[in-house]
């Protein structure tokens, strides 16, 4: 029996990150609250929505003989702070402001779930941002590009030009660390 893959994620960088490794997988469409708790540690949150992800995930395709599932979650975090998606252009702008001319962290977790097994990944990158002014945001902002995206930025799209460095994972800021990807997929026996 050959393992199959699902994504628990509408998103198209993950799409595009597997498509880059060649693997073939199925989607799984589901929502997933993305609520921190109370004191809990960023990386602990992103590794629990991610595990979340997988988990819920799992429980649509129980029937699917081989399932495996991926979940992932990418959030950007200033200090202490988690940095969602924005709300509207206003919360995208402020959020360019806080990034603005410091360095932030981007945790990325993945974790693969089956109905005999799970395991899990948790990569983070340091990624350093220019001074930007108040027209180069609202610039920015306009392009739509900000939206949907946690910290209001796409490391992939026009915001590149706003990072002089990173200290990680490029796969990883984008959304999914292919290097652990890569790892858990062969220990799945997935090709």
């Amino acid at each position: 029996m050959k393992n199959r893959l699902f994504l628990a994620s509408k998103s198209p960088r993950r799409r595009e990150l597997l498509h880059q490794l060649g693997v073939s997988f199925e989607i799984v469409d589901l929502d997933i609250p993305e609520v921190r708790a109370p004191g809990e540690p960023p990386a602990d949150y992103v590794s629990r929505v991610a595990r979340e992800k997988a988990g819920a995930g799992l429980l649509q395709v129980a029937a699917v003989e081989g399932a495996v599932v991926l979940g992932a979650d990418t959030e950007v975090v200033l200090g202490d702070e988690v940095f969602g998606k924005p709300a509207d252009a206003a919360d995208a702008a402020a959020m360019l402001r806080r990034l603005s001319g410091r360095a932030h962290q981007v945790i990325s977790a993945l974790w693969l779930v089956s109905a005999s097994r799970e395991e899990g990944a948790v990569q983070t990158t340091t990624v350093e941002f220019d001074a930007l002014d108040d027209t180069r945001i609202a610039t920015y902002v306009a392009t739509g590009e900000a939206f949907g995206k946690a910290g209001a930025y796409a490391i992939q799209g026009r915001a590149a030009a706003f990072i002089p460095r990173i200290d990680g994972s490029h796969s990883s800021v984008m959304g999914l660390p292919l290097h652990e990807m890569a790892r858990l997929l062969a220990a799945f026996g997935i090709d």
